[in-house]
């Protein structure tokens, strides 16, 4: 176990270093087997986060993200965060007023981020495979970037389904009533 545990955190310092070195705009961290962001990367990216643009920690096991994070990669313009188990965004994520894209897939909201609602660059939400039922329809109607959100498998209440179709000038994507996720 202590040899796949060294593995990972070798795998995780290799990503960051080829990140800082070739002056990248991502940091993939992907796949990383993290419970949570390593404190020690803030030091090690403190000279370029502001050029980081995309960061990917999909499939993971991160139950959650720190207001340090999101205020330290406040120029991102994409984050991956699917196939986690992340229940909540911290208020922080209000700073990322660059943000276009944001993937919360395959995750374990019960309640909708309703932070993202405040970003005025954010084009693409995808909240897919959670367990969102109430949607805040209005507040996404006034989103001025939104062009997409994705709720398919989640189990939607019929009020958001009647209501959001006219009050909506973007794709929102729903699964049929009653639809499950496939088996991963």
């Amino acid at each position: 176990m202590l040899r796949k545990m060294g593995e990972a955190v070798a795998r995780v310092a290799r990503k960051v270093n080829e990140t800082v070195e070739s002056g990248s705009d991502t940091l993939d961290l992907a796949e990383c087997k993290l419970v949570s962001f390593p404190i020690g990367i803030y030091k090690v990216l403190r000279n370029v986060t502001d050029q980081i643009h995309l960061i990917t920690l999909a499939n993971n096991e991160l139950k959650s993200l720190t207001s340090k994070f999101m205020t330290t990669f406040c120029q991102l313009r994409e984050l991956r965060l699917e196939g986690n188990c992340l229940h909540r965004l911290p208020s922080e994520v209000s700073a990322l007023q660059h943000l276009k894209a944001i993937d919360l897939s395959r995750n374990q909201f019960r309640d909708f981020p309703e932070q993202l609602t405040t970003l005025p660059a954010l084009e693409t939400i995808n909240l897919e495979e959670n367990e969102i039922v109430d949607v805040p329809v209005e507040k996404l109607a006034a989103m001025p970037a939104l062009r997409s959100i994705n709720l398919r498998f989640n189990p939607l209440n019929a009020e958001v389904r009647v209501i959001a179709p006219p009050l909506i000038k973007f794709d929102m994507l729903m699964s049929p009533e009653g639809a499950r996720a496939p088996p991963p």
